[in-house]
Parts: structure tokens; sequence; C-alpha cells
């Protein structure tokens, strides 16, 4: 019988040890993200695996600087592909490929966690910042910068509101 553990054992990371993530770990994860769902199974999806010091440090300072960008030994970004998706108009573009890269992040935050490293899921930065220094193409848009490594000090679990706050039957 499966348990919840291995959703509750995710946490935020912020803080991370100098040890390097192994390239298998990296590999896995991206695995993980590209099993999740898609719309279409257009897979509508990139990501740009970051570990140049000077361009984490640029990512940090595009997230409102966020250090721990910088710190981390490996930094993910995590992009939507707005032309993968076109064949869905609108909606496409503007709902179904973001749904993509948030399902296939949520399977890289679990598998981490399950691999005993630690990650945190980053949306607030500057995209044009992002994308001018990763040379994303036009068609491609930034949407998480998952900064991957091991955790410095063991995170501690956020409250969550009551499920009954949460589920509505038949209607609201």
């Amino acid at each position: 019988m499966r348990t919840m553990e291995h959703f509750r054992n995710r946490r935020s990371v912020r803080s991370f040890t100098k040890d390097d993530v192994p390239e298998e770990v990296i590999a896995e994860a991206l695995e993980a993200g590209n099993l999740a769902p898609s719309a279409g199974n257009l897979q509508a999806r990139d990501f740009v695996v970051v570990r140049d010091h000077e361009k984490k440090r640029v990512l940090a300072d595009a997230a409102h600087s966020q250090q721990f960008l910088a710190d981390a030994p490996v930094v993910i970004v995590c992009c939507a592909n707005q032309e993968r998706i076109a064949g869905y108009g609108p909606r496409g573009r503007e709902l179904y490929c973001i749904q993509d890269v948030a399902a296939a992040v949520e399977n890289m935050l679990l598998y981490l966690a399950d691999a005993g490293y630690g990650a945190c899921w980053v949306g607030t930065f500057n995209e044009r910042k992002v994308s001018d220094l990763l040379r994303l193409p036009m068609h491609v848009r930034p949407l998480a910068l998952l900064p991957v490594g091991r955790p410095a000090a063991e995170g501690r679990s956020p409250s969550r509101m009551g499920i009954d706050s949460l589920v509505h039957f038949e209607e609201w």
C-alpha cells in the first residue's frame, strides 16, 4: 500500500551544501518531468540546465536578488514552448503549455525529494532578463526556476489548510 509520505517529505529548499549534483540525478529529474501529462501529448515544455556560476548569479538577480539561486549547484529553467502547442490556438499558448510545465515541475520536485535532493519552485523573476541570458527563442517562455542541490539543513513542514476547507462536492 502506498503512503502519502512521498508527498509529505517534499520541502522547498533554499539552502544548499556545496556538493555537486550528479548528471544522472539531473537526467532522471528531467525524465520525471517529461513523464508528466501534457495537452495532446505535445510536451510543450523545454528545460535549460544551468551550472555556470555567473549565469546562476544573473538568474538570482533576475529573481529579485534571491541569492539561493546563485548558491545552488544547478538551476533548471522550466519553459513553455508556445510553438509546440500552437495547434490548440490561444488557449494552448495561454494555458495548456503553462499546465504542461507545472505538471513537469511537480514531477521533478517529487523525484528530487525522493532522491535526497532539495529544490524550490521559484516563479517570481524577470522573464525578459532570463530569456535574454539564456538566449531563448521568442516562442519559448521561462515559467519556473528550480535550484537543485543537497539540502544544507532539514526543512520544516509548512502548515496546510484542512482538506475540508478546499474540497466541494457537486457545487460550491
